[in-house]
């Protein structure tokens, strides 16, 4: 597979937010399931595009996941400090997974913030089962940062988010 990242195309959009969700869904990673909001945040692509860059994997004409890059300051950034950038909503197709979309849009993230004046970091937010993702993250140096760690969703009991960083 020859993968190459890009920024998503206006007509990427829509498959990509569809990806997105369905990453999540077969996953399991949604609290609520269908009925969950943050499924209309995932299929939101033009509105995180709006604010952030987000990136895709293609093999040719095929997407196979994508990424959202977020700088300090901008209102997406949940956990990034001033001088750090964020990963969010990283998503691989089901069908395209374990051929290395998922860790090159991590590492364009990683090159994007080294490029980024001023970052002198990166952190992003993962779900406890999300160990294959974790192991990709390990392997490009990003370290657990569990004072970090948070609930976004108050009313969800002991759901939490795991915070991983890689500082440069």
């Amino acid at each position: 597979m020859d993968i190459a990242i890009r920024a998503a195309r206006r007509a990427e959009y829509e498959p990509l937010g569809e990806i997105t969700a369905q990453a999540y869904l077969q996953d399991d990673l949604l609290t609520f399931g269908e009925s969950d909001w943050y499924l209309g945040e995932l299929r939101d692509v033009a509105k995180r595009a709006a604010v952030a860059d987000v990136l895709v994997a293609v093999d040719g004409d095929r997407l196979l996941g994508g990424v959202t890059f977020v700088t300090s300051g901008v209102h997406m950034a949940e956990r990034a400090t001033a001088a750090e950038a964020e990963i969010r909503m990283l998503a691989v197709d089901r069908a395209a997974r374990g051929r290395g979309a998922g860790e090159a849009l991590v590492r364009a993230c990683v090159d994007r913030a080294r490029a980024t004046d001023g970052c002198t970091g990166i952190v992003l937010s993962t779900q406890p089962i999300m160990r294959a993702a974790h192991r990709i993250y390990e392997r490009l140096g990003f370290v657990r940062a569990p004072e970090r760690d948070w609930n976004p969703i108050p009313d969800a009991g002991d759901f939490v988010l795991l915070t991983y960083q890689l500082t440069f």
